[in-house]
């Protein structure tokens, strides 16, 4: 009998667990089926670079960038995120991480939250 019971407390724990990740019928968002604060682990070697506008961007920091930047949604998900905040990012000078990691493409002029990538 009280095995039984763990089991079905364990069962009811896995479908709690299951219902609050459950995004939606699709599960996307800012970055798809990722939640921005699993993406901002990602930008953990620009941790410097968002706290400090005179630090400088390495190149890994660079690299992650580029390749969340081509969803701009995300990229501000991910700047303005728990993670980043609990990090001590701020997002005044993160948004300038694109410009000073010279990516041509970047999202001049789009609109994150009360910011405006330079």
């Amino acid at each position: 009998m009280e095995a039984a019971m763990k089991n079905i407390c364990l069962v009811a724990f896995l479908v709690i667990l299951g219902v609050a990740q459950f995004d939606g019928a699709n599960g996307a968002g800012e970055c798809g089926k990722s939640n921005p604060d699993t993406v901002a682990w990602k930008l953990a070697p620009c941790a410097a670079a968002a706290q400090d506008e005179n630090a400088a961007v390495s190149s890994k920091c660079c690299s992650q960038v580029k390749s969340i930047g081509q969803n701009p949604s995300c990229l501000c998900a991910v700047m303005l995120s728990n993670t980043a905040k609990i990090s001590g990012v701020k997002p005044e000078v993160a948004l300038t991480i694109p410009k000073r990691c010279n990516i041509p493409d970047r999202p001049v002029g789009y609109k994150c939250g009360g910011y405006t990538l330079p």
